[in-house]
């Protein structure tokens, strides 16, 4: 875990800590730092009272946040990176723009969020069809995939982490049983990158998608698409804008080429303060540095995990296992016991968790410490064993 000077140093920028707010819902949505509020701050006002007009600084930037996200998953190149508004954006590129056939199949699981749903079921009025896992507890195992592929599978979607029980999959066994069947491999990233370490090419990887307001403690409206030069030479775009080609600024030239890289996704103006201020949040995050972070979040949720495991009424939902899991401590209560009072009085006591299907889930960040697990713990054991 962090060491105490550093944990101490990773709280200076979260001043909710010294109000003694315990935030434990970064898989919702994660807080600012001061770092990404200054860094909002500063654009908006160089534009309101300043030079003004300031793209070329903020291509640099742009520039620059590409290339933190390509050293965060180990991309190829930062040309493989385009930015969009959210994690659906992003799926919704890949699922829009293969050309499918008429009995294409996409192995999806009973567990996913929605958002790595939707885009695939809207699919079927073009003839794809759609295969369900059953994981009913969260669990999305490489036996599972193998076992799901079938006649015409063309494309397994899946979270890297999944949302409610916070199970981590094996990226890497999955990667390689799709790359020697010839299947592509697309991955949710929301609930990973920024909690834990992602290796697209080793992982085998072949479209990483993952909006910013979660692990990465970006502001709304910011997340990256990661993929293949291989996968983006097969895709057919739905949706073109003039920053899409390879020289926008040649106005009239129509018969100019795409970009060469994913920039020909982004299509037009990027959200500029949002995108200043995830350029802060991964600067944070790569100061402190995603192995430290996984670490540190490895050892938070050991400590939720075994509190809670030794509360009567309570049911572990989340794997012990640290090879399965990531920054996601999530419980369920006996039938008896209200869960929904509980979460409002976790509130009431200023401890932030969710409820998700009659869970309730933990997930703290690199800048919470152990003593407010354990004070997460006692609380719940608290509001849990008076109802009893």
């Amino acid at each position: 875990m962090l060491s105490e000077q550093a944990l101490s140093f990773a709280r200076t920028f979260f001043p909710h800590t010294t109000q003694g707010k315990i935030y434990l819902n970064h898989a919702g949505t994660s807080p600012l730092s001061t770092r990404v509020v200054a860094a909002m701050t500063s654009y908006l006002r160089e534009r309101h009272e300043g030079r003004l007009e300031t793209y070329q600084t903020d291509m640099v930037m742009v520039t620059g946040l590409k290339v933190i996200i390509q050293e965060m998953i180990n991309a190829e190149s930062p040309e493989r990176i385009a930015l969009t508004a959210n994690t659906s954006d992003a799926i919704g590129i890949i699922a829009s723009g293969i050309p499918w056939k008429s009995g294409d199949r996409v192995l999806l699981n009973t567990a996913e969020f929605p958002a790595n749903v939707w885009p695939f079921l809207n699919l079927q009025r073009h003839g794809v069809r759609l295969d369900f896992i059953n994981s009913d507890d969260g669990v999305v195992t490489p036996e599972m995939i193998s076992n799901g592929f079938k006649q015409g599978t063309r494309m397994v979607a899946l979270s890297a982490v999944q949302f409610l029980s916070g199970y981590r999959a094996d990226l890497a066994t999955i990667g390689e049983l799709c790359h020697r069947k010839g299947i592509i491999f697309a991955v949710d990233g929301i609930q990973a990158v920024g909690a834990v370490r992602i290796d697209v090419q080793r992982m085998k990887i072949d479209a990483l998608s993952a909006g910013g307001q979660k692990w990465q403690m970006s502001p709304h409206g910011t997340g990256f698409l990661y993929l293949t030069d291989e996968l983006q030479s097969i895709i057919q775009q739905s949706n073109l804008g003039w920053l899409a080609v390879e020289d926008p600024w040649d106005f009239h030239n129509f018969s100019q080429p795409l970009a060469a890289g994913a920039r020909r996704f982004e299509g037009g103006s990027l959200a500029m303060p949002s995108l200043w201020g995830m350029h802060a949040a991964l600067e944070l995050i790569k100061e402190f540095g995603i192995h430290a972070i996984e670490e540190h979040l490895l050892g938070l949720t050991d400590i939720l995990l075994k509190g809670f495991a030794e509360i009567p009424g309570v049911a572990v939902h989340t794997p012990h296992d640290k090879r399965h899991r990531a920054g996601i401590a999530a419980i369920k209560v006996q039938k008896h016991t209200d869960e929904k009072a509980i979460f409002k009085k976790l509130l009431g006591r200023d401890i932030t968790a969710a409820l998700r299907d009659n869970c309730l889930r933990f997930s703290p960040h690199f800048y919470c410490s152990p003593d407010e697990m354990h004070e997460t713990v006692a609380a719940v054991r608290k509001y849990i064993t008076s109802k009893q």
